[in-house]
């Protein structure tokens, strides 16, 4: 009698655990569709845009020695590795002033400088940290092979040396820094 009962004992306790280990799942595929990005901003402003640069030059001290710039920042934000280039929006500056006609002078008259590099990329000759390279109106090579990332920074300056060679005016021209991919 022992046994028997002892079996009905088990089987309850068997029934039971089954009863309590009862489960059910659900499956759901997440895609992240993710498509190539990029974008080149001044870190000044935020915006692809940066504050106008004036060169003043107010002394004959100036006119022979250049005047610099203050340092301007870009950063690039970009999934992929890339390079960035520049270039002036013109050969010459656009010019303001009351001098008829109206003077041209090249834009090759404004150098640029890196100053800090922070993109994992090379400074692409014949640009530099330590001398000025003239600008010009066809796209150069500025950094190259850049590495992806969402804070990759890089610095420039500008210097001018018209000389004594352009009476008074404003004298302006874009400077155009286009990031591509690789």
């Amino acid at each position: 009698m022992k046994k028997v009962i002892a079996i009905a004992a088990m089987a309850i306790v068997g029934f039971s655990a089954k009863a309590q280990n009862a489960s059910s799942t659900a499956t759901q595929t997440v895609n992240l569709n993710l498509s190539n990005a990029i974008e080149l901003t001044f870190t000044g402003n935020n915006s692809a845009t940066g504050a106008t640069v004036n060169l003043a030059f107010n002394t004959v001290n100036d006119y022979a020695n250049g005047v610099e710039s203050a340092t301007q920042e870009l950063k690039v934000r970009s999934n992929k590795k890339f390079g960035v280039t520049v270039k002036t929006s013109g050969a010459s500056f656009t010019y303001t002033g009351t001098t008829t006609p109206a003077p041209v002078m090249p834009v090759s008259v404004l150098g640029l400088k890196v100053i800090a590099n922070g993109t994992g990329g090379t400074i692409a000759s014949p640009f530099s940290t330590t001398a000025y390279t003239a600008m010009s109106n066809t796209a150069a090579n500025l950094i190259s092979n850049g590495v992806n990332g969402g804070n990759q920074t890089f610095s420039v300056k500008y210097e001018a040396e018209p000389g004594f060679a352009y009476p008074a005016g404003t004298y302006t021209t874009d400077v155009v820094y286009t990031a591509t991919q690789l």
